[in-house]
């Protein structure tokens, strides 16, 4: 007859068992490795209970039962509840739309989609808010002012936010850590933005000549990507070759649209320079004549790029843009440009629409609501920002802090009393959340200014 001792292992062998029966799909190795060892603890016991086996080892084997229902029950309700979180999610997902485009939907957009939501902005008179991110919380206030106004958001990432992102410490050897916070970001953006319900563009900023193997490495992730899915991971890239001739500018930007047309990324790309400075460029000394860009220079760029099969693109043209806010009176911007701009090229090619380019609006910041809307009416279908929002964010920080000072000059004490605790002042997600609240309703206030608001 069996001990007590083997009765319970038997017991315990068996309840095991069933538990990893129930949990994993026979045949797996955890299963196969239990029945090995539920083998192996019955062999070291002496033979299995019989009918005729004391009340007690019915008894143990009974519990050993109950535990395994137990647990069973347990990873049904977990089962359950994680269905639930990935029906809501394709819930959102599934959202569509009444005003875009049926190819627009939630969550990142790219290809034809990109394109069709773009055109769509350039028919219906709205631009959208390009957006210049360090991180997550950044990232976030971005998508939920668009879910606030009801319009679709930029996230822009620059080298150097990137680099932020993947962490100054990091190793960026070779751009390395500008490229890994980068690729790390557009994830960040791929796993969230459809649960915010609204379209998102992921798109690089400026990209010099010098900076190019930071380019050439997204466009590597991106083509990775588009094999996996069957789009690429970025919506669009900036080429600003705007320091380099005319000639070489146009001739490099081909080559990289032929590239990145073979799976559905937009390209976007700059004529004349924008002036201030911004992400480490200074442009802050240079000649004012190379702050507005001619018509002629434009149509050179249409008609080499349009010659691209699948290639489509938008042009950031200069009209007196500027990095930064200045004082009034400091920038001339002449939106006018632009609108000579279209005539031109309308007159060259032909064609029955007024405005026939997507025009870019760099160094939004600042400007009046007057040239915003004047520059719209020319065409311009995305507007950058980041000075504007980067005072957002640190501004709602600042306010933060000022608010709950007497609670933040230590871990305990307070007027509440020299005993009672500061945690719940001083955790960073307190004060990043202030950030994030004053960033998002500055945005909401930019989408306005756009036109951008209740277009979806």
């Amino acid at each position: 007859m069996p001990s007590k001792l083997c009765s319970v292992a038997v017991a315990s062998a068996g309840a095991y068992a069933a538990v990893q029966t129930f949990v994993s799909p026979s045949g797996l190795p955890e299963v196969r490795d239990q029945q090995v060892a539920s083998r192996q603890l019955r062999g070291a016991a002496g033979p299995a209970p019989t009918a005729a086996a004391p009340a007690g080892t019915t008894a143990l084997l009974a519990l050993g039962a109950a535990g395994a229902a137990a647990t069973a029950v347990k990873t049904t309700r977990h089962v359950a509840v994680r269905s639930r979180v990935v029906r809501q999610a394709a819930a959102v997902a599934e959202k569509t739309f009444t005003k875009v485009p049926a190819s627009v939907k939630p969550g990142v957009v790219t290809g034809q989609a990109l394109v069709d939501l773009l055109d769509y902005a350039k028919e219906k008179g709205f631009a959208i808010p390009g957006v210049n991110i360090v991180g997550t919380s950044s990232i976030n206030a971005c998508m939920e002012a668009a879910k606030k106004a009801g319009g679709p958001i930029m996230v822009t990432f620059s080298k150097g936010g990137g680099q932020f992102i993947a962490g100054k410490a990091a190793d960026n050897t070779d751009d390395a850590a500008s490229i890994a916070g980068t690729i790390a970001g557009a994830l960040h953006v791929r796993q969230v933005a459809k649960l915010y319900g609204v379209p998102v563009i992921l798109h690089t900023d400026h990209c010099q000549k010098a900076w190019l193997p930071w380019f050439d490495a997204l466009l590597e992730a991106s083509e990775d990507y588009f094999q996996k899915n069957g789009e690429p991971l970025f919506s669009s890239h900036m080429l600003d070759l705007s320091e380099e001739p005319l000639e070489e500018n146009i001739a490099l930007c081909k080559k990289y649209l032929e590239r990145m047309a073979k799976i559905n990324l937009l390209l976007e790309m700059e004529l004349g320079i924008t002036g201030g400075e911004e992400d480490g460029v200074d442009n802050s000394d240079v000649d004012s004549s190379r702050l507005y860009t001619q018509p002629e220079e434009v149509w050179q760029v249409y008609e080499a790029l349009s010659s691209v099969p699948n290639g489509n693109f938008t042009v950031a043209a200069a009209f007196g843009n500027v990095h930064g806010v200045y004082a009034p009176g400091n920038v001339s911007l002449k939106p006018e440009i632009l609108h000579n701009t279209q005539k031109y090229i309308k007159e060259k090619l032909g064609c029955e629409s007024d405005k026939p380019v997507k025009f870019v609006f760099h160094g939004g910041s600042g400007s009046s609501q007057e040239d915003i809307q004047y520059a719209i009416k020319a065409g311009v279908i995305k507007m950058n920002i980041d000075t504007d929002t980067q005072w957002a964010f640190w501004d709602g920080v600042n306010q933060y802090q000022k608010k709950n000072v007497d609670y933040l000059q230590g871990q305990i004490g307070n007027p509440e009393g020299p005993e009672k605790p500061n945690k719940k002042y001083y955790d960073p997600r307190m004060a990043m959340r202030a950030g994030e609240e004053s960033m998002a309703a500055r945005l909401v206030k930019a989408m306005e200014d756009l036109n951008c608001v209740d277009v979806l």
